[in-house]
């Protein structure tokens, strides 16, 4: 579990760094444009601290992950990122619409492996929280 947990870490600092490109990818200065100042830099703004709640759980995983299984609390904190994870693959089904990757070859493949990764950590997580170390 220590290994793949540190392989799920250097994963999660890779995510958290691809949403430095965000804005640029999804043209967000064209999109954006006509909405409110607030709503924009809101988006902005959470975009960030999902990127940086992502990169710690990734450095946590990094430099802890023997704690995370081993400990009382690292298995506490484990569990927390799982449900947070399992969450987020909640919402790869039910958070945006089929239309956005039906018919679309990238958009499909992209929406398979994220499908894939959210299980795989919600997996790893709750299988390191609820274990008894």
């Amino acid at each position: 579990m220590v290994l793949q947990l540190k392989l799920v870490g250097f994963f999660l600092v890779v995510l958290a760094l691809l949403h430095a490109g965000f804005a640029r990818y999804f043209n967000w200065r064209t999109e954006f444009a006509p909405v409110s100042l607030i709503n924009r830099q809101m988006m902005y703004v959470h975009t960030f601290f999902v990127a940086f709640t992502v990169l710690l759980m990734g450095v946590l995983c990094l430099t802890s992950a023997p704690e995370l299984v081993g400990t009382p609390l690292g298995r506490r904190v484990a569990l927390g990122c799982g449900v947070f994870w399992l969450a987020r693959l909640f919402m790869q089904f039910f958070g945006y619409s089929p239309e956005l990757w039906r018919g679309k070859r990238f958009e499909t493949g992209v929406h398979v492996v994220f499908i894939g990764f959210w299980s795989y950590l919600s997996a790893l997580f709750l299988l390191v929280g609820l274990g008894d170390g």
